[in-house]
């Protein structure tokens, strides 16, 4: 049996679990759920900035543990903010910008 691509032209990842054509370009559908993801990471690191306290069944252990343990130091957020942004910039770049490596 033929087939329009011969084996040559693959590329395998994860031990061949992964397998898919040299060039392909990476489809929107996935472009807009990269940059979902990375939204939501943002959101929820602002959004539960010292946990969730309006959650309906959260809220009274999200507000114990603040107690317990004081409102986290801002450099704590500011740490993570900078690292999700690098990891944000590289999938969008990579996503976005890059051209195959090979």
């Amino acid at each position: 049996m033929s087939t329009k691509h011969d084996e040559g032209e693959l590329h395998r990842t994860a031990g061949g679990w992964i397998a898919e054509h040299r060039g392909t370009p990476v489809p929107a559908f996935l472009k807009l759920a990269y940059v979902g993801f990375c939204a939501s990471g943002f959101w929820y690191l602002f959004a539960c900035w010292l946990g969730e306290t309006s959650h309906p069944t959260r809220a009274a252990l999200a507000a114990e543990i603040d107690r317990a343990f004081e409102a986290p130091a801002t450099w704590w957020h500011v740490t993570l903010a900078v690292i999700l942004a690098g990891f944000v910039a590289g999938l969008l770049w990579f996503t976005f910008l890059a051209e195959d490596a090979e």
